[in-house]
């Protein structure tokens, strides 16, 4: 199936016109070389190495294939606690939660219409059958699915007002000063690059964002947190953490390579949630081991660390 894709929008920098379009509007580079790919600058047809003033009006058209519907798929799944409403899942670093752009393949929801069979949906989006809340794909750990109707509906409702709790571990970059605090920053999609989030300072812009932080141990390069983010923004660890000087160890939108490990992939995982039982109301606590990924670097750093801090 292919779709129509149309984007306009005023440069507010110079350079090329791929370069920049592929910045604003959060596309692949790679759409400029699709042979339906038509730019207008100003209102002239240009190459895509056309270089573009502030101030030009830039006009996107090209037609790709996109996903028809979600194909069920054959993927284990760490499976922390089920019933007959909901599931917990230790989600792998590297898996997508939900099929999007150049990624429609070996998701979570992929792996529950294959776990569930094709009549699984539980929600208004068929591309996400039982999914309540996401995390970033290379963000590990604990995740709850709903099974039923009713089971999505209040879990939503739990993530929509915060009522439930979310903590996390990252490692770090830097030498933390304090031992715990609070980073009270709102958070707004970046005008520059629309895949990146920032902070602001102003009120009318963006949404409140809270996360508190809480150190378990320090070594010369980075050192062990535990998180819990009282709302729910998009990037809000990474996006808060960077804008205090201590970005997510591997993180790599909101952090330059790390010379001392240049290998390491994002060092956040999502270590335990709490939220009331959706048919019963019970208060349940459900969490998810430290990854194997981060114990090198812990032993490297000398952070010695116990589950029970």
């Amino acid at each position: 199936m292919t779709k129509e894709r149309e984007f306009s929008y005023i440069a507010e920098n110079e350079g090329r016109v791929d370069l920049i379009s592929s910045r604003v509007l959060s596309i692949p580079r790679s759409v400029f070389s699709y042979p339906s790919m038509s730019i207008m600058v100003d209102g002239k047809a240009v190459r895509k190495s056309e270089r573009i003033k502030e101030g030009s009006k830039v006009e996107i058209k090209y037609t790709e294939e996109v996903m028809e519907g979600l194909e069920k798929e054959d993927i284990p799944l760490s499976v922390l606690y089920e019933d007959d409403d909901i599931l917990v899942i230790d989600k792998a670093q590297g898996m997508s939660v939900h099929p999007g752009a150049g990624n429609w393949s070996g998701t979570v929801a992929n792996a529950l219409l294959g776990l569930y069979g094709e009549d699984f949906e539980t929600g208004d989006d068929s591309m996400r059958p039982g999914i309540v809340h996401r995390l970033d794909k290379d963000t590990s750990g604990v995740m709850v699915i709903a099974k039923t109707k009713e089971a999505h509906l209040s879990l939503t409702t739990q993530f929509s007002n915060h009522s439930n709790e979310k903590y996390y571990l990252a490692l770090s970059k830097g030498f933390f000063a304090q031992s715990e605090g609070y980073i009270d920053k709102r958070i707004v999609r970046d005008r520059n690059n629309r895949k990146k989030f920032t902070v602001t300072d102003r009120k009318s812009e963006g949404k409140d964002a809270l996360t508190k932080y809480r150190v378990l141990g320090q070594g010369k390069h980075c050192a062990l947190l535990r998180l819990r983010i009282y709302t729910g923004r998009t990037h809000q660890i990474r996006v808060h953490l960077s804008s205090i000087g201590h970005s997510v160890l591997g993180d790599p939108i909101y952090s330059r390579p790390d010379k001392e490990y240049g290998d390491a992939t994002l060092m956040l995982h999502a270590e335990r949630l709490v939220i009331d039982h959706p048919i019963t109301g019970e208060r349940m606590v459900f969490r998810s081991n430290m990854p194997q990924r981060f114990l090198p670097i812990m032993e490297k750093e000398g952070i010695v660390w116990s589950s029970k801090e």
